[in-house]
């Protein structure tokens, strides 16, 4: 009686088809914990699938982008934007002949440690809490420590350096503090992260009213097309003849260059620092941002005292009580968190009634 094919080890032999810069799931770099092989999904396929199915990707769709509590169903949130993420990370990666399965984990796990009202709630954190704050390691923190009742994801390498190197600073793209990612497919979805939030960051300012089309910086729309679509299409596709085209040459190899041509480059250099001055940073200062600040400080302030409130999850691991704090925060979604605000009011006015009444 034959023997019936292991499904994962065809999948395996049809990676050798792709190109030889792809990271090939049977030679990725390993996880922390050893595993029995999936018989029918790659590592890179099951670490996907473990992501999907968590409780933080689920969270992501109640998670602001960058307008707070939006009212319209049309605005953009964490789990919109990692969907699109994904998708044009694995456009990108399967003209390039890239291992799609591992771009596709990167893409939907990078955004997974983001904090309830975008990156507003980030700030605040980042503030407050000495060791700092950043979303792309706490997302690391997440797929390691906190998912699975505090067993985490067990990840392969590769998905967690492509999620932890995902983050940019707010300087230009690829300048040299761009920092690096140990596959093509993590520089892939990188870019990938830049192109979707460029563009419907701008479609979801010019639904808010915060500017017009007519305000769009006209030497980069003449480069990158008016419309979220004609922008994404020139970005795609320039990415993708800018990376068959060019080559870095490292210690070791000669490898295909992830990135843009000067012009379109330069165009949504243009574009990122618009949006920074005109709906990022003004946005901030509108009343719904002050509000989640003084939210999330809120909330803070009051964990950080009140550490038995606190879930037992958080409260019961062996961890520095801010570092409890800071990670349920992290966690909450947006309605979670003004939903915890609130309740935390009414603690306050009964503790405040019960004092009073003791020193009558």
């Amino acid at each position: 009686m034959s023997r019936r094919p292991v499904i994962r080890q065809l999948a395996e032999e049809r990676e050798e088809s792709l190109s030889p810069h792809a990271r090939k799931s049977r030679l990725s770099r390993g996880r922390f914990r050893e595993e029995e092989p999936c018989p029918i999904r790659t590592d890179f396929q099951r670490d996907r699938d473990r992501i999907i199915h968590s409780n933080s990707f689920r969270r992501l769709k109640h998670k602001t982008q960058v307008f707070v509590a939006p009212l319209g169903d049309h605005y953009v949130t964490r789990l919109t934007h990692t969907l699109e993420v994904s998708q044009i990370a694995r456009t990108i990666a399967r003209a390039l002949n890239l291992n799609e399965d591992l771009t596709e984990a990167i893409s939907l796990g990078h955004d997974l440690g983001h904090t309830p009202f975008g990156h507003i709630g980030e700030e605040v954190l980042n503030d407050l809490y000495p060791a700092g704050f950043r979303h792309n390691e706490q997302s690391l923190r997440v797929i390691d420590h906190l998912e699975n009742n505090g067993r985490g994801l067990n990840l392969t390498w590769e998905v967690r350096d492509g999620i932890l190197n995902h983050s940019k600073t707010r300087a230009h793209i690829l300048e040299e503090d761009w920092g690096e990612v140990g596959t093509l497919e993590g520089e892939v979805c990188r870019l990938s992260d830049i192109v979707a939030y460029v563009n419907h960051d701008t479609d979801d300012a010019i639904r808010a009213g915060v500017i017009t089309e007519g305000d769009l910086p006209l030497s980069a729309i003449r480069v990158l097309g008016l419309s979220r679509s004609a922008r994404i299409n020139t970005l795609v596709s320039d990415i993708i003849e800018y990376s068959w085209s060019v080559r870095v040459d490292t210690a070791s190899e000669s490898r295909p260059a992830v990135g843009m041509s000067d012009p379109v480059l330069e165009a949504t250099n243009t574009l990122r620092e618009f949006l920074f001055t005109r709906v990022y940073d003004v946005h901030s200062s509108q009343e719904e941002a002050d509000q989640a600040k003084e939210i999330v400080r809120r909330l803070y302030e009051f964990f950080s005292k009140h550490g038995g409130k606190l879930p037992p999850e958080y409260r019961l691991r062996d961890e520095d009580h801010q570092r409890q704090v800071v990670d349920y925060i992290a966690g909450m979604t947006d309605r979670y968190a003004l939903r915890t605000a609130e309740e935390m009011s009414l603690v306050d006015d009964r503790a405040r009634q019960q004092r009073l009444f003791t020193d009558s």
